[in-house]
């Protein structure tokens, strides 16, 4: 049902993970793991609760529980229904961990998409552990270690200091990004009490993180995306009109605000050739 061509068309391309011949490859903390649809492929040297971890991580980023069926039976008979063949098979992609969901979500305020990658595949050269051809996203200790103008040095401009400061007070357990028992708006109203987070980092943080119920309505591709679907201009589409036409969906909403997303990139990528 989940199509892994699709899923990781949709991923952050940062050199920590691939997708070749049919099986989507992760670099985790000890070792690369893969998954074909069906097979998980793990190194033999990792132990049992190694092997149940590398499974549970590739699940949660690639979506593996999602029930795009029930969903799908949800949007057939609205003015999203045509997103169900455009995307059918589609999950919303995580972070494995969730350090590196903040920095890559830290790394797309006020850039676009293709520029948000490939100044996180520079971070992730910069201060990642090699394994093979891929990376291992950096740890906390590792951005830690080098200063904002070295962080810089992967184009992150401004964004280099907030991820500096936030590594900084993550170490410290004053910032902490398990938040599975919050509510979303608890959560968001926790987050944003750290500079360098504002509302929109929130909710792509706790839903590329945590995989929480939320969607980044102020979000320019999510705004152009309905104004293109409900035949509008995109200054025409508020924040409050995003969550208006969004949350009826309830249990759905977030997968539904990406396929929006992704049909908006989809189109402008159209539109530039």
């Amino acid at each position: 049902m989940i199509d892994l061509k699709k899923v990781t068309h949709e991923m952050i391309k940062n050199k920590t993970w691939k997708y070749e011949r049919g099986i989507f490859w992760q670099a985790l903390d000890y070792g690369i793991v893969g998954f074909d649809g069906e097979n998980f492929y793990l190194p033999y040297y990792l132990s049992s609760k190694e092997k149940k971890d590398a499974k549970e991580k590739i699940k949660f980023i690639l979506g593996l529980n999602t029930d795009l069926e029930r969903f799908y039976g949800e949007i057939q008979d609205s003015k999203f229904a045509f997103l169900i063949e455009e995307f059918y098979g589609l999950t919303v992609p995580a972070a494995p961990y969730k350090y590196q969901a903040l920095v890559e979500t830290i790394a797309q305020q006020q850039v676009s998409f293709e520029f948000a990658m490939r100044t996180i595949r520079n971070l992730v050269e910069l201060a990642g552990r090699k394994i093979g051809s891929l990376y291992v996203f950096p740890k906390p200790e590792n951005i830690a270690k080098l200063s904002v103008e070295e962080i810089k040095k992967a184009k992150l401009g401004y964004r280099a200091g907030y991820i500096k400061e936030l590594t900084e007070l993550h170490l410290k357990g004053k910032l902490d990004l398990s938040l599975e028992q919050f509510t979303e708006q608890e959560a968001i109203k926790y987050l944003t009490k750290f500079r360098g987070i504002g509302k929109w980092s929130a909710e792509l943080f706790l839903l590329y993180g945590l995989r929480k119920n939320v969607y980044p309505a102020g979000d320019l591709g999510l705004r152009r995306g309905i104004a293109k679907i409900f035949g509008k201009r995109t200054k025409e589409v508020k924040e409050k009109d995003v969550r208006e036409i969004i949350e009826p969906y309830g249990k759905w909403k977030s997968l539904l605000a990406f396929y929006i997303l992704c049909y908006d990139r989809k189109t402008e990528m159209e539109q530039k050739r």
